[in-house]
């Protein structure tokens, strides 16, 4: 077979992989992620054969193996929702993980820190989605998410003298998620007015503006606005009519129903933006066609600028709520909820709808692996090895599509929404605005 037979066939899978269903896509993830776990089952098997145990976990075709599979991945998955049992299954739990097996609820612990994690990740990977869809590689979500956290802290602590009770709850919880997206989208302005002003790469600068943020956070924490009682870096902490109270879950929990339902709502504000308006039809025709884009009217460094902008504004009210939700103050050393923000939303394929269940998933990967550290001799190590086999598994059909996306583009059924305000056109319509060919 020729070189050009060879390209011809890569493109021809391309093409179908674009043109994918949801239907055909979600079919294709979830045999990804079989087809991961049945690997991991693999290398569980092989790690407990080079590992020296007293008594085997558990026995194949007459053969003992330290790590038990079925254990490992009871405990990762069914372990982050608080381990809920079948009752067809009851004569199994001697034999599976523990905590939490009897009298199930949902409001167990377990299952708040992966709704928690789950919450979080949803607005970094909003925020992140939101600019590739503009064909932004915005990689500064961390930083972003930083100022916005420690903004947050120190402008609610500020304000939490001048009000208190239910009266201070009503009051500072929405000022603290209106500051942290004003930071978090102020600092991401910074890199998208260089890419549209100055033509700089806007993955340098938003990796680089990752250390600046962190860095002169660690600086302030860590002197003008330090906690003098407490020997780590951070701020006072903020009183409890400041932070968001817990729905049904206990406080000790640190997660509220209230920061899930902000974070849904989001979600359908986002997808509703990306398809129903102006604004969102320039972001989506910039990401796929910039030039024709252009060429039909869009302000291109407008587009960029917005974009950047409202992105880091999500991401800045994710470090909101991490500070009003989680910690109740600022502390040095924020989980990388903004790195795992790329991941979610190359996974759900850049669609806010998909977001929420790309950060489920990581929600439930992130709280199912505490699980497994303590109720099995697994090691961390082997862990995280299943945890991105899992996501790599997951997310490159994802990835191939976007990159497909690059060379094949459909819109046979789009329907768009014009620029000026006008009513919706067909794809071939749009695709005549644009400059572009339509299919005759």
């Amino acid at each position: 077979m020729s070189a050009g037979d060879w390209r011809a066939r890569g493109r021809s899978a391309l093409e179908r992989l674009v043109r994918a269903s949801a239907f055909e896509r979600v079919l294709i993830s979830t045999a990804a992620l079989v087809l991961s776990m049945f690997v991991g089952v693999l290398i569980i098997l092989a790690a407990g054969r080079m590992t020296t145990c007293a008594t085997a976990a558990t026995t194949f075709f007459g053969v003992g193996f330290c790590y038990d599979p079925f254990a490992v991945y009871d405990s990762l998955f069914l372990g982050a929702l608080g381990n809920p049992i079948n009752p067809l299954f009851q004569p199994l739990q001697g034999q599976l993980a523990p905590p939490f097996r009897r009298g199930w609820t949902p409001l167990n612990g377990q299952m708040a820190v992966t709704l928690r994690e789950t919450t979080i990740l949803i607005f970094t990977g909003l925020g992140v989605a939101l600019a590739f869809r503009a064909g932004i590689f915005n990689i500064g979500m961390q930083g972003q998410l930083v100022v916005g956290a420690l903004a947050t802290a120190l402008t609610v602590l500020w304000a939490s003298p001048l009000v208190s009770g239910f009266l201070g709850t009503l009051v500072l919880v929405p000022f603290g998620l209106v500051v942290g997206a004003l930071a978090g989208g102020l600092f991401a302005a910074i890199p998208g007015a260089l890419k549209a002003y100055a033509d700089a790469n806007e993955v340098i600068t938003t990796i680089m503006l990752n250390f600046v943020a962190t860095s002169v956070a660690l600086f302030l924490v860590a002197n003008p606005f330090k906690d003098p009682e407490s020997p780590a870096n951070e701020t006072v902490g903020l009183p409890d009519y400041a932070t968001i109270p817990p729905i049904l879950y206990e406080p000790r929990d640190d997660f509220s129903l209230v920061a899930l339902g902000v974070a849904l709502a989001l979600v359908g504000a986002a997808y509703y933006l990306l398809e129903h308006t102006s604004f969102g039809y320039d972001i989506r025709t910039s990401g796929i066609q910039p030039e024709a884009a252009e060429y039909g009217g869009v302000d291109a460094a407008r587009t960029i600028v917005s974009s950047m902008t409202l992105s880091g504004a999500i991401g800045g009210v994710g470090g909101a709520m991490y500070v009003l939700m989680i910690l109740g103050n600022y502390q040095t050393g924020v989980p990388a909820y903004g790195f795992d923000g790329i991941t979610v939303s190359i996974l759900a394929g850049n669609n806010p709808l998909g977001v929420g269940f790309a950060a489920l998933l990581f929600g439930i990967l992130k709280s199912g692996s505490i699980i497994v550290d303590v109720s099995t001799d697994v090691p961390p190590q082997l862990v995280g090895v299943l945890r991105g086999l899992i996501i790599l598994f997951v997310a490159m059909p994802e990835f191939f599509r976007l990159v497909g996306q690059k060379f094949v583009v459909d819109t046979s059924d789009e329907k768009a929404v014009a620029t000026d305000g006008g009513t919706e056109m067909d794809a071939d319509d749009s695709a005549a605005a644009l400059g572009g060919e339509t299919d005759e």
